[in-house]
């Protein structure tokens, strides 16, 4: 197979690391004017100035892949989204519209429970159909690594058919799939009241088929007033930790509960959400070294006063952008828009930003080893943007600029 010679980007991003980048380091992206990437196979074997690079191989044994006037950038990673699904909510949108609160919606039935019965009704060939669809709109946006959750069943045989759903299309779609088990999304109705015992039966029922399948990486819980208290989350977390299970946990989204401060305790991956983080939570996570994964898509889409990136990352923190793609609350998963809302409303820069959606994203799903940048050894994940500069992400706003996707050496998407 001949190697694939990418040259002459006009700006080359490789976002270097191979673990996040935390504080004032997200600021730094090693920006590469006439830049070049080697790819052998489906691995990337050499990055640096075009000059270089070609000075170093025989031209005529390689694919050349010009991208003169383009940008070049590590595939995007969207570290938490909740794209298998059945139904949609779209009423619940306009009556959010119309002034009525998420958390008031839950309590007359809508919410996660609104999703539960179509997610149940939904066979396997159609979640896959469905995500299908879903990952493909996701590659035109130069998402190459996706973490995917479960949630929408609260039972066993639900839980289980969603996170089959994500085996399948991990093999099917160019795509690479994380999957994370999140059974504890809401509590079913009968179990008001008893929500440990929901956790009992999650943790004894169904954890235990989940890790005989290898169907999840990572166990996730919603910490947050009316569905799982702090107390309950942090049992839960911990007996997940127990099996094997890295932990995930949303945090902090409607009401200060002290979220972040037990992602920080129980060792979490990352905290996701932390709309309402405490300054003392934003200083635990930093010290811990947990991901701050932000979802700016999802406060835009509620109204909701946005994360304070700004200062998590002056604290040190290391912040991950995702998407929170949902049937309810947030149902996008548009990368142009979570560039624009993280610059322009968050108070981040265009670096910080792409440091967000790359290296730091990967390391929230555990991958930052082999995705997130463009670096000798790690997984050939290439975007090509229109326009010769990252300034084009947030000055064109709301506007898809990628072009080319190359996913594992191979070229899966062209415009």
């Amino acid at each position: 197979m001949k190697k694939r010679l990418i040259r002459h980007a006009s700006e080359l991003v490789t976002c270097a690391g191979k673990g996040p980048k935390r504080g004032r380091e997200m600021a730094e992206i090693h920006s590469i004017p006439d830049g070049a990437v080697l790819l052998a196979g489906d691995t990337i074997e050499a990055v640096g100035p075009t000059k270089e690079l070609e000075s170093s191989v025989r031209l005529e044994e390689c694919e050349i892949i010009e991208a003169a006037g383009k940008t070049v950038l590590p595939g995007f990673v969207d570290s938490h989204t909740h794209f298998i699904f059945g139904g949609y909510r779209a009423d619940e949108f306009s009556w959010r519209l119309k002034g009525d609160s998420y958390m008031s919606i839950m309590e007359r039935g809508g919410g996660i429970n609104a999703s539960v019965t179509a997610t149940r009704a939904a066979s396997l060939e159609e979640l896959v159909a469905r995500g299908r669809e879903r990952l493909d709109t996701m590659l035109e946006f130069g998402v190459t690594t996706v973490e995917g959750k479960s949630g929408y069943g609260l039972d066993c045989e639900t839980e289980l058919r969603q996170l089959r759903a994500m085996k399948q299309l991990n093999a099917e779609h160019p795509l690479d799939i994380v999957p994370t088990f999140l059974g504890p999304h809401s509590v079913l109705p009968e179990y008001k009241g008893r929500e440990r015992e929901f956790l009992d039966k999650q943790l004894t029922e169904v954890l235990p088929l989940v890790k005989a399948e290898g169907l999840a990486e990572f166990a996730d819980i919603f910490c947050e007033k009316n569905v799982f208290s702090v107390e309950d989350s942090e049992y839960y977390l911990n007996k997940a930790k127990e099996m094997g299970f890295a932990l995930k946990i949303h945090a902090d989204e409607m009401v200060q509960l002290g979220g972040s401060e037990l992602a920080a305790r129980v060792g979490a991956v990352s905290a996701d959400h932390l709309l309402q983080a405490s300054d003392e939570g934003i200083r635990q996570m930093a010290k811990s070294g947990v991901i701050s994964t932000l979802l700016p898509a999802t406060a835009f889409c509620l109204k909701e006063e946005f994360a304070r990136g700004r200062k998590m990352i002056d604290e040190g923190c290391a912040v991950a952008i995702a998407s929170d793609l949902n049937p309810g609350s947030c149902f996008t998963n548009s990368i142009p828009l979570l560039i624009a809302l993280g610059c322009i409303y968050m108070h981040l820069s265009i670096e910080e930003v792409i440091t967000a959606l790359t290296i730091n994203g990967a390391a929230a799903v555990g991958r930052a080893d082999t995705v997130g940048s463009l670096e000798p050894g790690k997984k050939a994940d290439v975007i090509f943007l229109k326009y010769p500069s990252i300034h084009f992400l947030p000055y064109h706003t709301g506007i898809n600029l990628v072009e080319t996707v190359i996913k594992n050496g191979k070229t899966v998407y062209q415009k």
